[in-house]
C-alpha cells in the first residue's frame, strides 16, 4: 500500500506535531484527489492537536493543484489550482477532498493567499451574512488582528458598514486600520467600544467578560455572532439589559454546521474572487516549510504575530 507524508500527533516530540508516512488516501465518488502546495494553521486545530491522541492527523485547509478528478464526475479537472476544506487531515501531500469543498483558483491568486481562505475566509463571511445588509450600519469586531477578524473587517467595510476593531495589542492598530477599521479600540475592556456604539452587529470571538460587554452593547434588533472563546468560555452579562433593548440576538457558529446550507465551494469562490479583484487581502504574517510545523504552530497559540501562517508543502 503505497505511502505519503502528512503533519500527525506524536506526544514524543517537542510541540506534539512532526511529519510522517501515512497511507496514502482513498477517494469516494465525489471527492477529488489533490496533491497540496500550501496549508494555513488555525487556532482550533492546533489546540486539538495539544490534547489528541497519537497519530491523529490534523487540519482544516488546504491549496493545490488536482491529481485525481473525482470518479463521478462531479469538480474540477486533473491538474486545476484548487482551494478546499477538510475536516480533518488536510496538512499532508496528497487529500481527498469532497468536491463541494473546492474551488478554482483565478490565475492571479497564489497558493499561499488561498490557504487562508477556508477556515478564517469564510467563518468571517458566514458571520456577515447574520447580520443581513450592513449598509450604514454598525459593526464591531473583537479579536480583530486574527485571520478569521482581520477578513471580517475587509468584508463588513465592503457592505458599506462602520467597523469598529477592538483589539489588545496597540501594535496592531495599523493593521486593522489598513483592513478598513475606522475606528479602533485598544486593550482588555471591551466597555471602551461603548463610545463608538450601540452596534448593529457584533462579531465576537473572545468569550469569557468581552463576550458578556459585547452583550449590552448592541442597538434594538442587534445581534452578536460568537464563533470563539479564546478568553474564556464562562459568561456574566446582564440580562436585563439584554432582553430591555428589544429583540436583540445571539448566535453561536460553528463553520462546519454553516455548510450544511451553503457548500464551501460557493463561499471560497466568492472570496477568491474579491482576493482576485484586489479587494480582499489576506494577512499572511508567517510562511515557511511545513517541516516547521510544531514551531509555528507555537508561535500561533503564544500570539506570536497577527494574521495568518502558511506553510509550504515540498513534495
Amino acid at each position: 500500500m503505497s505511502k505519503i507524508r502528512a503533519v500527525i500527533v506524536d506526544p514524543n516530540v517537542p510541540g506534539r506535531l512532526a511529519l510522517s508516512e501515512v497511507t496514502a488516501p482513498k477517494s469516494a465518488s465525489n471527492e477529488a484527489l489533490v496533491r497540496v502546495a500550501a496549508i494555513s494553521l488555525n487556532r482550533g486545530e492546533v489546540r486539538r492537536s495539544t490534547t489528541a491522541e497519537a497519530g491523529w492527523q490534523p487540519g482544516w485547509d488546504l491549496a493545490g493543484v488536482i491529481e485525481t478528478p473525482a470518479i463521478d464526475g462531479s469538480g474540477f479537472p486533473e491538474g486545476t489550482r484548487v482551494v478546499g476544506l477538510r475536516r480533518t487531515g488536510a496538512w499532508a501531500e496528497l487529500v481527498s477532498v469532497p468536491t463541494n469543498a473546492l474551488a478554482e483558483l483565478p490565475p492571479s491568486v497564489s497558493f499561499a493567499q488561498a490557504a487562508t481562505l477556508p477556515v478564517a475566509g469564510l467563518t468571517a463571511y458566514h458571520a456577515l451574512l447574520k447580520g443581513g445588509s450592513l449598509l450604514s450600519r454598525s459593526v464591531l469586531v473583537t479579536g480583530a488582528s486574527g485571520g478569521v477578524g482581520y477578513f471580517a473587517i475587509q468584508l463588513a467595510q465592503l457592505s458599506g458598514a462602520h467597523v469598529v476593531a477592538h483589539i489588545r495589542q496597540a501594535g496592531n492598530e495599523t493593521l486593522v486600520r489598513e483592513a478598513g477599521a475606522q475606528s479602533v479600540v485598544i486593550g482588555e475592556d471591551l466597555s471602551l467600544a461603548s463610545e463608538y456604539g450601540p452596534y448593529d452587529l457584533i462579531i465576537e470571538s473572545v468569550g469569557g467578560k468581552t463576550l458578556g460587554i459585547a452583550l449590552g452593547l448592541l442597538a434594538q434588533d442587534g445581534k452578536t455572532v460568537l464563533y470563539g472563546v479564546s478568553g474564556g468560555s464562562e459568561v456574566t452579562f446582564n440580562a436585563g439589559q439584554f432582553f430591555g433593548t428589544g429583540s436583540v440576538s445571539l448566535y453561536g457558529l460553528l463553520l462546519f454546521d454553516e455548510l450544511r446550507f451553503e457548500s464551501a465551494a460557493v463561499g471560497l469562490k466568492r472570496l477568491l474572487n474579491l482576493v482576485e479583484a484586489g479587494k480582499l487581502r489576506p494577512q499572511i504574517s508567517l510562511e515557511a516549510s511545513w517541516t516547521q510545523i510544531a514551531d509555528v504552530a507555537q508561535k500561533l497559540l503564544d500570539r506570536s504575530f497577527p494574521g495568518k501562517a502558511v506553510l509550504h508543502i515540498s513534495n
